[in-house]
């Protein structure tokens, strides 16, 4: 990451954040009335080769001790009454600012992965994991939708995984290494518009 980045990170995380503290006071309040505590849900994800970190993000679903791997059909039933509309809205990904702002993540660059994922697949991760991990990139524009479509209809966790580690962990990695050939700052800035229009549609 370039010093210009990582100011600017600061500084846009550091203000987003004072303009938006009255939408996560009530986000944070609205999650509690409707769907008890936890307000935030706290997950280790991977900045790089043995390197974590915690991400934290509103709750959207109901917590599961025995919750593992990526969420897809066979969690739907767990989703909280407020959890559709704030993943929709992509409001659950707001409480990432103060990752950004301690420096585990970026605005943009590949989605931080669970830490099983790449242990399963250094060989992928050691390259994806070079870039920073961001709040949204090139793969989170043009294959979450997708992921979701393909996920959406798995009835076990199995089933989930084979698909997800066969068929969207690899198209991912292949955007988010096509996003660490070509970052720049205007491509960073591009991104980030492209994310915010996509919600607000």
């Amino acid at each position: 990451m370039t010093p210009l980045k990582r100011l600017t990170d600061i500084l846009f995380a550091a203000a987003l954040a004072i303009v938006l503290a009255p939408v996560l006071l009530v986000t944070g309040l609205a999650i509690l009335g409707m769907d008890g505590r936890p307000i935030f849900y706290i997950s280790d994800r991977a900045k790089g080769m043995g390197r974590t970190f915690r991400l934290v993000k509103f709750r959207t679903m109901r917590p599961d001790p025995t919750d593992s791997g990526a969420s897809g059909g066979h969690k739907a039933s767990r989703i909280t009454r407020s959890g559709s509309f704030l993943r929709k809205s992509r409001l659950d990904e707001v409480p990432q600012l103060w990752n950004i702002i301690k420096g585990d993540m970026s605005f943009v660059g590949p989605r931080p992965p669970l830490a099983v994922y790449v242990e399963r697949f250094p060989d992928i991760y050691s390259n994806v994991l070079k870039s920073r991990p961001g709040v949204t990139g090139l793969a989170s524009i043009y294959f979450h939708a997708h992921e979701e479509f393909l996920l959406a209809n798995c009835k076990t966790p199995a089933e989930n995984e084979h698909i997800y580690q066969t068929r969207c962990i690899p198209r991912k990695a292949h955007l988010d290494l096509l996003y660490a050939r070509n970052r720049n700052f205007c491509f960073d800035v591009w991104l980030m518009l492209a994310t915010v229009f996509k919600s607000l549609r």
